[in-house]
């Protein structure tokens, strides 16, 4: 390759096919995303609608094989995807995700032929809306010490516990989602992974989680398991081997969730920019005033530097591997965070403005707080970094 062909390399769509997914994508945003965004953050709800039609365009199954209906796609265009819709509406992003990365990305890598053949269709093409169950009422982080869990009774297990905060756990507040995976525990400290269907006796939707800070457009909610009959052909991998199904998929969520606070990063620097441009003080536009330059001029480097990293990292990523926790923690670790110290930043250029409901960075600032959470706290990032460049210290160099 010669210096002129690498120069002309396009970190952020690469390729033709790359371009024109973006392409699109943008279209689809301004034309269907961005209209609505308000309104569904207003009201807390889901825009079922919406997510059929990016079913219709195939976003629901860009990372998933051909052979179920997806479009099998690197996470290079998994990020593109994400940072997209997360520049007009990271609350439906998230369900999106959620669906996609969290649950059908997760069968696609952990589940059998069987398993993948009678959930990926329906999943890619909208007909299923998915989830992830992990978290519980008093279980985080230490997903080891989680409490749901599932014994086996001849060709069955049988599931009992709570999971909460759980996107796509409902699509409405009577309506459960359609199917989940979940992980339960099978052992002291053993945790498997298994496929749970609306229909099964005994999965009840719970609490829905209303008057969220932010995310709003993504349906939150406990789902109680009471003796919910699943059977063994349902679990995903060995018995036991839900740790392992847990791991495989972290990485390539954390890459996503990173790719969406890249969006928040990106839309907060052009709203500061042309805010800035109309508004007037004391005779000449606020982006003369030095205060305002350096909100703006700050958050434009961080954003940069936060893509520059994620697209970094998505080229370099393999769907198919595990072993890249450093690449996507510290992706997301420095992302989240560039994502609300920009929505914070835009939130001051604009002052009053930018406190009310009219300008959209307040929905950001409150929609980027939970990338500080949700998929790994700060801290648990700032743990497993430290942890594996000690392991390996040669890491540290890129």
């Amino acid at each position: 390759m010669s210096t002129e062909d690498w120069r002309r390399i396009d970190l952020y769509a690469p390729t033709p096919e790359h371009r024109a997914f973006r392409d699109t994508l943008d279209e689809f945003v301004e034309r269907e995303v961005e209209p609505q965004a308000a309104e569904h953050d207003r009201n807390e709800t889901f825009n079922h609608d919406l997510f059929r039609r990016a079913a219709d365009l195939g976003l629901l199954g860009v990372t998933l094989p051909e052979e179920f209906g997806g479009a099998d796609l690197d996470a290079t265009a998994a990020v593109i995807l994400y940072e997209a819709l997360s520049s007009s509406d990271p609350g439906f992003a998230l369900a999106v995700l959620a669906h996609s990365i969290l649950f059908a990305q997760n069968v696609n890598v952990n589940g059998n032929d069987e398993i993948r053949q009678h959930v990926l269709p329906r999943a890619i093409s909208g007909e299923w809306i998915g989830g992830l169950c992990m978290t519980e009422p008093e279980v985080g982080t230490d997903v080891l010490a989680l409490r749901t869990q599932a014994k086996r009774d001849g060709n069955d297990y049988l599931i009992d516990g709570r999971k909460t905060f759980i996107t796509n756990g409902g699509i409405d507040e009577h309506t459960l989602g359609d199917v989940f995976v979940v992980y339960a525990a099978t052992g002291e400290r053993e945790i498997s992974a298994f496929v749970v269907e609306k229909g099964m006796g005994g999965l009840s939707l719970g609490q829905h989680w209303k008057d969220k800070l932010g995310m709003r457009a993504s349906f939150t909610a406990e789902l109680v398991f009471d003796g919910v009959r699943v059977p063994a052909t349902n679990r995903m991998g060995a018995e036991g081997e839900g740790t392992l199904a847990m791991m495989r998929n972290l990485e390539i969520e954390r890459l996503t969730l990173a790719a969406m606070s890249v969006g928040i990063a990106r839309r907060c620097v052009s709203v500061m920019l042309d805010y800035a441009g109309q508004r007037k003080t004391f005779g000449v536009p606020i982006r003369e005033h030095g205060q305002v330059q350096r909100y703006i001029a700050e958050s434009f480097a961080e954003y940069r530097a936060a893509a520059s990293l994620v697209f970094d990292v998505a080229r370099r990523f393999d769907l198919s591997q595990t072993g890249q926790r450093i690449e996507a923690d510290a992706a997301k670790l420095f992302a989240c965070q560039v994502a609300k110290r920009a929505a914070d930043a835009a939130i001051q250029v604009l002052g009053g403005y930018g406190y009310m409901g009219e300008y959209v960075v307040q929905r950001l600032w409150r929609d980027a707080k939970l990338l500080e959470i949700g998929g790994g706290t700060l801290e648990a990032h700032q743990k497993n970094l430290v942890k594996d460049l000690s392991r390996d210290p040669a890491r540290v160099r890129a």
